[in-house]
């Protein structure tokens, strides 16, 4: 088995930021609906070609904002891990950093519970105890015991 994976590699991080600059480019263009819309309040002239240019840039501003988005999972978690190439052992490497540190951050919070500190370490010996049978009735008493706990009868 493949030695487990201890960093990114440039390719996944390359395509983490392409699509990280597609959902920059996507919001810029939303927001400069906003802006043009700001820059024209009142002005009637041309109203159907700004409406029209407004409602391209702004749909196409969402539409680049989810294609970096789902750019950016595929960057983050690799091709299998995004589910999509469907092949679990690649998965589980390609997701292999996120899941180390995962669990060390349950190790970290679980090492701060004083309750599972002391499930770890070994417990000390109980000290041996020494009973007494009964002659009448079987039953075991205390080692100080002068009477049976269960018939009553001297030991």
């Amino acid at each position: 088995m493949d030695t487990p994976q201890k960093h990114i590699p440039p390719e996944r991080k390359a395509i983490y930021y392409g699509g990280m600059a597609l959902s920059v480019v996507g919001l810029l263009l939303f927001l400069s609906t906003f802006v043009t819309f700001l820059a024209n309040f009142g002005n009637f002239d041309n109203f159907e070609g700004r409406a029209r240019s407004e409602g391209f840039r702004a749909f196409g501003g969402i539409v680049l904002i989810m294609i970096g988005g789902s750019v950016m999972g595929v960057g983050l978690r690799g091709w299998a891990g995004s589910g999509l190439v469907l092949d679990p052992e690649k998965a589980r490497r390609d997701v292999e950093p996120w899941s180390r540190m995962g669990g060390g951050i349950v190790q970290d919070a679980l090492s701060e519970i004083d309750v599972v500190n002391r499930i770890g370490t070994p417990a000390e010996p109980a000290a041996p105890q020494v009973k007494v049978r009964c002659r009448e009735c079987q039953a075991l008493n205390d080692e100080a015991a002068r009477f049976c706990n269960q018939c009553g009868s001297a030991i």
